[in-house]
């Protein structure tokens, strides 16, 4: 009697503990989505894809100044512009952090103020895989990637890694990396469409007034 008992409330415990399991998982799935959203929406969403990644072991400030670059750039363009940086024959010029950065001659391709620049591989291969992503997930979509543009792309402080190193006479260092969320967003441009050309050209007043002038005498 005392063992059907016992199994009854034990069946009993285990249907509870799946249903407080099961909503802990829809809980934190909801929390979850909620922690992924991007900063940034597009207007339509069927003609755009995303990419993003957190958490990243590269440094925020690398990525900060590669994503601000690469913006508003035409997909290939900086596609090709990121294996340019790898093989150092492009330079990612640095405009914000510019604190103990060289000059470098090559930033004068770039139409860029300033002549500070770095070539920041580990963050420029990681940038490269997301915005191959981004590119994958709009083929995925149907979008002609030939149109695609960067239209949004940011770079965010996560949080530091905390380390020590051991230092002289007993003391401690911090050794400390700072991590980043990258985020892209692709968005499909819309063909050019020719302006129609107006049947009468427009003048201005300055033009219709010679216009009217009539020139009188034969002088040269």
């Amino acid at each position: 009697m005392w063992s059907i008992f016992f199994f009854k409330v034990l069946g009993f415990f285990m249907k509870s503990l799946k249903r407080i399991l099961l909503l802990a998982f829809i809980f934190v799935s909801r929390k979850y989505e909620e922690m992924t959203r991007y900063s940034h929406e597009p207007d339509n969403a069927t003609k755009s894809s995303k990419s993003r990644g957190s958490h990243l072991r590269i440094h925020y400030k690398h990525c900060c100044e590669i994503t601000s670059h690469i913006k508003g750039m035409q997909v290939t363009k900086a596609a090709k512009f990121l294996d340019d940086v790898l093989v150092f024959k492009a330079i990612v010029p640095f405009t914000n952090y510019t604190g103990g950065i060289g000059r470098k001659a090559m930033c004068k391709q770039n139409k860029k103020k300033g002549t500070q620049g770095r070539w920041p591989v580990k963050a420029t291969a990681v940038i490269r895989d997301l915005l191959s992503n981004a590119v994958a997930n709009a083929e995925t979509k149907g979008l002609d990637t030939d149109l695609l543009y960067v239209q949004h792309a940011q770079a965010n402080r996560a949080p530091p890694g905390r380390r020590r190193t051991y230092r002289a006479h007993g003391r401690i260092g911090k050794y400390a990396s700072e991590p980043a969320h990258v985020e892209i967003v692709l968005c499909e441009k819309a063909p050019k469409v020719a302006a129609e050309e107006d049947e009468q050209k427009k003048i201005t007043r300055k033009v219709a007034a010679k216009n009217r002038f009539v020139k009188v005498g034969g002088g040269n």
